[in-house]
Formats: C-alpha cells, sequence, structure tokens
C-alpha cells in the first residue's frame, strides 16, 4: 500500500507531469481571463463615451489599443458564447455529442487548436492594448464602476464559470496538451480539477470578482442615462446571466443527486422492515 502511493507521488512530481499540470491550468484559465478582459474592456469603452475615463484625446492611443477595443471584443464574444452555450447544452440535456466525447480524431483536435489558439491571440492582444493604453491604472475607477451584488449571486455565477472552464479545459486544453505533451489521450487525474479550482479560485480572488460584474452593469447604466446600447453591451449583460443559469442548474442536479441518493438509502429500508414483518407473521 505504502509502495503503489509512494510511486504515485513520484510520478506526480515527475518534471513532465508537473510541466503538463501547469499547462493544463495555465491555458484552461485562458476563458475566466477572457470574462475579466471583456468586463475590463467594457468599462473602457463606456468611460470613452462620457469622457470622463481619460483626460485627453482618444486619438492619443495606439493603434494596438484601438483594435483591442473594438475588433478582440467582437471575437472574443462569440469564443466565450460558443464555450458556454455548449456547457448549457450539456448541463441541461446530459448528452452532447460536440461536447461530451473527448476529441479523439484529426478533425475534432484541429477544431480544439484552432480554439485554443483564437483565445490565446485574442486574450494577448486585448491584454497588451490595454496595457499600451495604460488601462490598468485606473484600477479604482473600473472597480468602482460596478455594483456590489449579493454574495448569493455571486457564488451562483463563480459556480457556473467553474463548470464552464472545466468543460472547456476537458473538452479543448487537455486534447491539445494529451497530443502535444503525450502523443496521445490519457485519463484524467483528481490533482488536475484541483489545480483548476485553485487557479480559477485565485484569478477570482484577485480582480474577477469585482470587475466582472461590469458586463451587467454598463447596460444597465447606458438604458438609464438614454445612452446607446451596443451588441457588445447586450451580449456581455446576456453572458454574465447564461454563466449564471449554468450554475443554477449544476446547483439543481446536485440537490435532485442528494434526493436520488437518500431516496435509494430509504428503500433498502423499507424492504427490510417489510420482510422482518413477514418473517414474524410466518
Amino acid at each position: 500500500m505504502m509502495i503503489g502511493a509512494w510511486k504515485q507521488m513520484k510520478e506526480w512530481f515527475n518534471p513532465r507531469e508537473v510541466f503538463y499540470l501547469l499547462t493544463v491550468v495555465i491555458l484552461s484559465l485562458l476563458l475566466p481571463l477572457s470574462f475579466l478582459l471583456l468586463a475590463t474592456l467594457s468599462g473602457a469603452q463606456y468611460y470613452l463615451q462620457t469622457l470622463t475615463f481619460f483626460q485627453y484625446s482618444t486619438q492619443d492611443f495606439p493603434y494596438l489599443f484601438h483594435l483591442a477595443l473594438h475588433i478582440n471584443p467582437c471575437l472574443l464574444y462569440v469564443l466565450v458564447s460558443i464555450v458556454s452555450v455548449g456547457t448549457l447544452i450539456q448541463g441541461l440535456m446530459g448528452k452532447n455529442k460536440i461536447f461530451t466525447q473527448t476529441p479523439s480524431n484529426s478533425s475534432s483536435l484541429s477544431l480544439a487548436w484552432i480554439l485554443l489558439c483564437a483565445f490565446q491571440v485574442c486574450v494577448g492582444l486585448g491584454i497588451e492594448g490595454s496595457i499600451a493604453a495604460g488601462l490598468y491604472e485606473y484600477d479604482d475607477d473600473v472597480s468602482g464602476f460596478a455594483a456590489e451584488r449579493s454574495l448569493l449571486s455571486r457564488m451562483i455565477f463563480l459556480l457556473g464559470l467553474h463548470e464552464t472552464t472545466y468543460v472547456w479545459c476537458r473538452m479543448v486544453v487537455r486534447p491539445v496538451v494529451d497530443d502535444t505533451v503525450f502523443a496521445g489521450a490519457r485519463k484524467e487525474r483528481w490533482v488536475e480539477r484541483v489545480g483548476l479550482a485553485a487557479g480559477l479560485g485565485i484569478l477570482w480572488w484577485w480582480r474577477l470578482r469585482e470587475e466582472v460584474e461590469t458586463l451587467v452593469v454598463v447596460a444597465q447604466v447606458k438604458n438609464e442615462q438614454l445612452m446607446d446600447v451596443g451588441i457588445c453591451d447586450f451580449v456581455g449583460w446576456w453572458l454574465y446571466y447564461l454563466v449564471v443559469t449554468i450554475g443554477m442548474v449544476r446547483i439543481v442536479k446536485g440537490m435532485m443527486w442528494m434526493f436520488m441518493v437518500s431516496l435509494c438509502r430509504r428503500r433498502p429500508t423499507a424492504i427490510e422492515e417489510e420482510s422482518n414483518q413477514n418473517d414474524d407473521k410466518v
């Protein structure tokens, strides 16, 4: 028993295994980073429209920032929507030809490569453009823009985001990393889930829990101020509540599972009592 546990621990601390685990966790965090980036750019667009966020003309910003602000969010909204809608379909229907089986053939693996590269380019371009424009120097203003939501609402969103990130990891990240590092598919281990949950928790506590609500508040504030609500603003609002819906579905399914487990435990007890009564009659 101890020898088997020691061999397993030795395998986990293998440099190749550590590199594999870190790569899977970092690439999986591209999805929650996309939500963070979209929220930041959404707040920046609002302040640019009201001319209160920056004290100088928008023409002074580099071309990379304009590209990240006006073109990058559209592509990123489409990519995040694909993963989020697929996660919701899987949660509601249980089985989905696209999201229930790990990609194994060349076409599915190529699609996973395309999605992963597209996410990397969009997130990298958005971050570089934001840094080039000095966007993160105004963190206090952007953070104060979002309204405080209840703890329950935040926890439901976090649960839905974790489910979406897990589907993204299982369907896109792991097949690509498995093919690159080990040249084939391998079984998922619990340490990968722990690492993914820990990485998401750190990112959530660092910035995401405060700034992601900008996706909802921007559309609401623009509507109240009679400003034009763009398609990106509406999609951001829709994405936030889509992830909340995924979290609610996860909670309902968990409650149903607990109910079925408790029901299955009661049935043997009832059968045993009936059997004892029959024995007493005999």
